[in-house]
């Protein structure tokens, strides 16, 4: 199996570097790529343009193409070959695992038994799992599609396994930002670093504890394709509920409306309404649970007038205030108060 530095698409978004890698793959083996690049209908004189491009169809084509014919699901990029079928072996391996994040360390663990040029791990701290990729050579020519390419198949495996968006808070790569940065937005999502120390990318850990949803019937048809897991596109994030309200609780002034919490999830305010609603939830409905929450918090444990809570949590004023907390608890916030007196 392999994998596509892009979401699936018509638009021509692949940078030709990427191409360029795998053409050098071939010729690292001696081996002649016009067959491959004709049948991903790629003009040989387009390669060395570093301006083109092409889309996710004809890069799937090509790397299907050259994994099989070269042998070598790394397209070259390491000492030793991964035999076609190696990536696949992985998914397996991680496959029966209880959650995600045991099948992420069973991923990393088994890679190092494929591989030493690179290891990867995994590190949970502050509310964040974080993938890291430590070079242990000289990649060379190979070193970002590589780099890029390892990171990918991870977290695409991890999203089809859990059958989610897995949404990354960051991302980072230990080499200057190339030509074509325009593209690893639509790569990676969240914010993104060049000139670190290593790759690596980083996402809620809650993720973590999520239980696995693919059986080996499902395996077995996500496989039969090349470009299986980084092509697909993960509309739904089930976890987008949860990172909503906290949104709303931590950053009430930047998340007033809509379309600045799509911005901060790196969402369109469509693709926020419509997950919310696969996940049979509404922004307004979790606007009033946190006004709910914050306010009944405020009420509780502090002496402030209801007037000003009203203001701290987004009402106009106190008579909207008091109607709308009747309306979430039963009661208006002053026998709210007195009641937990």
């Amino acid at each position: 199996m392999s994998s596509s530095p892009l979401r699936g698409s018509s638009r021509a978004a692949t940078p030709m570097a990427f191409v360029r890698a795998i053409v050098r793959g071939y010729e690292r083996y001696g081996m002649d790529p016009a067959g491959a690049l004709a049948e991903a209908q790629i003009p040989p004189h387009e390669i060395e343009n570093p301006n083109a491009r092409v889309t996710a169809a004809q890069f799937e084509t090509l790397s299907g193409h050259a994994m099989q014919e070269l042998d070598d699901e790394a397209l070259g990029w390491f000492s030793r070959r991964l035999p076609w079928g190696t990536y696949g072996m992985l998914c397996r391996a991680s496959n029966a695992s209880p959650d995600l994040g045991v099948a992420i360390k069973r991923w990393c663990r088994h890679h190092r038994l494929l591989t030493e040029d690179i290891t990867l791990d995994l590190d949970v701290a502050d509310g964040l799992a974080t993938l890291t990729i430590t070079e242990h050579r000289d990649l060379g020519v190979f070193r970002e599609f590589c780099l890029v390419s390892s990171l990918r198949f991870l977290h695409g495996y991890a999203c089809w396994a859990i059958d989610s968006r897995v949404s990354l808070s960051a991302a980072s790569f230990p080499f200057e930002a190339p030509p074509h940065r325009d593209a690893y937005p639509l790569m990676f999502g969240g914010e993104l670093r060049f000139g670190a120390d290593r790759a690596r990318y980083s996402f809620d850990e809650r993720y973590l504890a999520m239980p696995l949803l693919r059986d080996e019937r499902a395996l077995r048809t996500m496989l039969r394709r090349a470009l299986p897991l980084t092509v697909l596109q993960y509309r739904r994030d089930r976890l987008l509920g949860q990172r909503v309200r906290e949104l709303l609780r931590t950053r009430g002034p930047e998340a007033g409306n809509a379309e600045s919490i799509a911005a901060l999830l790196n969402l369109s305010t469509r693709t926020l309404h419509r997950q919310l609603q696969e996940e049979g939830m509404s922004l307004q409905t979790l606007k009033d649970e946190v006004r709910h929450e914050l306010a009944a918090e405020q009420l509780r444990r502090t002496e402030r007038p209801i007037k000003q809570i009203a203001l701290a949590v987004g009402f106009r004023n106190e008579k909207s205030f008091s109607r709308a907390f009747r309306a979430w608890s039963g009661l208006t916030p002053g026998a709210f108060r007195r009641r937990d007196l």
